[in-house]
């Protein structure tokens, strides 16, 4: 049993708001799906998704027992893992919507990506803590890209543009937290910036198109742009109070694509009107807010990289998922975090959140 001194420790908030995230979710999820299944089968992703959640919170209360710091001891076994998933993708991975980014076990289809994401917290948490402080030259830089760099490719291979922004988005996080100074880091932005007309090349043609229709989605408004007018759509006519759940005309008819994985915002402000909308992007500024200060509070460097991580990645996820259906963002194909549907994201957002509660459990050295 887990020390009682410890439970206290336990940070209820983020508790009570991914539980709330996670039961708005099946209902969601059941508005956006059940129109689509035969009667016997309606709510078969809020079954799924439901069982998972289950599964994970379990494992979530397993974890509490492990110091985080364990993590820390198996950054390089977990590295070559991840590398040997990612290369598993691209001689044995399943294709879908013009991606090979999925691996089939059984049932089961796993998107390796998504796990790369905690790995590489997790690996780079570990690297960057015996170089707090040292980040003061290129050359004490390099191996840092260098180290991330690799995964990132081969994510980007796939190919999966916004897994691999995702990557972009904890290295810089964790790098501005591990000490690395304003000067270089506006200089690694500037280069950035000035190699993204050759970035542009390297480009699959849909992705292309998917930024080109960003601009003006009527380019292609049964293509490329279908996505982007059909979410605005939904949302707009959600006006204050929304249409009701399970009266949405967009997503119930089926003019809202993935409308239970990277849209279900539009389907939420379809719904639930900008007041629904409002109460779920307060949550998830709650969430990050206390992702801010788990990593404050870390009783040593690696809890606070790790903390880092993890908040980086979901703020980057709740930006960009809900910029993308407000039609602000390019359409990246980014889930919302423990909203939408997917085993493999709910997964690794749950085992990320059970990682910032370990985190914050642990603040204080308790003695046995």
């Amino acid at each position: 049993m887990l020390n009682r001194r410890l439970l206290k420790n336990l940070d209820f908030v983020v508790i009570a708001v991914t539980a709330l995230l996670i039961l708005i979710s099946l209902i969601i999820i059941g508005s956006a799906t059940h129109i689509n299944n035969p009667s016997e089968d309606r709510y078969w992703y809020v079954q799924r998704q439901g069982i998972f959640a289950i599964a994970n919170i379990i494992v979530i209360f397993l974890m509490l027992h492990m110091d985080y710091k364990v993590l820390s001891k198996y950054a390089n076994f977990f590295y070559w893992t991840n590398l040997a998933m990612l290369l598993a993708v691209m001689f044995v991975g399943t294709s879908a919507l013009g991606a090979q980014r999925w691996i089939q076990i059984g049932p089961i289809s796993l998107q390796p990506s998504e796990f790369s994401k905690l790995i590489m917290i997790i690996c780079l948490a570990s690297m960057l803590e015996k170089r707090i402080g040292q980040l003061n030259s290129f050359r004490e830089i390099l191996p840092v890209f260098i180290y991330v760099g690799i995964p990132f490719l081969l994510v980007l291979k796939q190919p999966d543009l916004g897994t691999s922004l995702v990557f972009m988005a904890i290295l810089f996080g964790m790098i501005f937290i591990a000490g690395i100074s304003i000067r270089h880091l506006m200089m690694i932005f500037g280069a950035g910036t000035a190699i993204l007309p050759i970035f542009w090349h390297f480009l699959k043609d849909y992705q292309k198109q998917r930024l080109t229709v960003f601009i003006d989605p009527n380019v292609d408004p049964l293509g490329s742009g279908y996505h982007i007018i059909q979410s605005k759509i939904a949302i707009g006519s959600g006006m204050l109070f929304g249409k009701g759940l399970f009266s949405g005309t967009q997503s119930q008819l089926n003019f809202l694509p993935e409308n239970h994985t990277d849209f279900i915002f539009a389907v939420i402000g379809e719904e639930l009107g900008f007041i629904g909308s409002a109460i779920i992007l307060l949550l998830y500024l709650v969430l990050l807010y206390r992702g801010v200060k788990i990593a404050a509070s870390a009783k040593d460097n690696f809890g606070t990289l790790l903390a880092t991580g993890i908040t980086s990645m979901l703020t980057f996820h709740v930006l960009v998922n809900v910029g993308m259906t407000a039609g602000i963002m390019p359409v990246t194909g980014i889930p919302l975090p423990l909203m939408s549907y997917g085993v493999s994201a709910l997964t690794t957002n749950l085992i990320s959140i059970g990682i910032l509660l370990n985190i914050y459990m642990r603040r204080q050295k308790i003695m046995f």
